[in-house]
């Protein structure tokens, strides 16, 4: 067999036979802040780019603590957090929730 030959409708089947899966979908939109909790940690930032197992931010930061939880949803004040360096992966399998953060991305620790 020779992969380069393949039509579309042989590479489906083969895809098929291995399990291979078409992207989920998501309600996360590129572009928009979110605050996301996942089951060990918080962060807030950018999101950028969504892969079929991950979402990827900028402008990111670890929310260490969030103080009162609807305050800081509703006033966007943050009790510690901790700027990433970089644009950060949070897996979408650990993810618990997230909401849209409509305050300026923090960008200084605190």
């Amino acid at each position: 067999m020779n992969l380069d030959e393949l039509t579309i409708g042989q590479a489906k089947q083969l895809a098929a036979m291995f399990g291979a899966q078409a992207p989920q979908s998501t309600a996360y939109e590129v572009g928009k802040c979110y605050f996301i909790r996942t089951a060990t940690y918080h962060v807030v930032g950018r999101l950028v780019r969504i892969t079929d197992s991950d979402l990827v931010l900028e402008d990111a930061s670890w929310v260490a603590d969030s103080g009162r939880f609807h305050n800081a949803l509703r006033d966007g004040e943050l009790g510690e957090v901790e700027p990433f360096v970089r644009p950060v992966i949070v897996s979408r399998g650990g993810l618990i929730d997230g909401t849209e953060w409509i305050h300026p991305l923090p960008d200084k620790q605190k």
